[in-house]
């Protein structure tokens, strides 16, 4: 029996368990997990299994990469194992739905880094809690030339970009931040492709 939740604990029976669990969801108020339930409910019994086996193939088979720590079914990304990209220009994200969404942007042809969140004392994410130390590897492992710090342009975004420019100043590596084309206080997953387009190509000296 999995521990309370917010102190409730988990409701008896399917249907009431299946919504409670749907409600935890981002963004699933608990009305929408209750028109879900009905819907699953109703559905093909089939379609709601595939949706299980493909839920379970999620948390069994997806792993970070082990280059660039991004979401991937492999040991390495699709990016990380391409030969056409550029390991010598890293753009360095704060999670991995920031890599597919600068991909959109059609531009870019270089490699990610994930940091795997964002400096946030107040929320215990300590520089010890990201994968600073695999950044700073992989710069001189491969001699990159620039990286560019491609956090959310957030108060979070800004100090952990300012202490990743802190950390490679001696480094020789050119950095830059992406221009902002993106709005202040904003994240990379709601900026549309021009938007990224525009922030990539104007990015500046960090």
């Amino acid at each position: 029996m999995p521990p309370p939740a917010n102190g409730f604990p988990e409701p008896q029976g399917a249907i009431a368990r299946l919504a409670w669990r749907l409600g935890k969801l981002p963004g699933i108020g608990p009305k929408s997990a209750e028109r879900l339930t009905q819907f699953l409910l109703s559905a093909d019994p089939a379609d709601v299994l595939s949706l299980a086996d493909a839920l379970r193939d999620v948390k069994e088979k997806v792993r970070p990469c082990s280059e660039c720590f991004t979401l991937t079914e492999g040991e390495l990304c699709a990016i990380c194992s391409d030969a056409r990209r550029d390991p010598k220009t890293i753009c360095v994200v704060e999670q991995s739905r920031d890599v597919a969404q600068v991909e959109r942007s059609g531009i870019f042809r270089g490699v990610y880094h994930v940091l795997g969140g964002r400096l946030a004392p107040l929320e215990n994410m300590g520089p010890e809690k990201l994968t600073l130390d695999a950044l700073m590897m992989r710069v001189r492992k491969n001699g990159a030339r620039e990286v560019i710090l491609g956090t959310n342009p957030t108060f979070e975004g800004d100090g952990t970009a300012l202490y990743i420019s802190n950390l490679l100043a001696s480094s020789g590596v050119r950095i830059t931040r992406l221009a902002r084309g993106l709005p202040a206080g904003s994240s990379l997953e709601f900026a549309n492709n021009q938007m990224l387009a525009d922030a990539l190509e104007g990015r500046r000296d960090f």
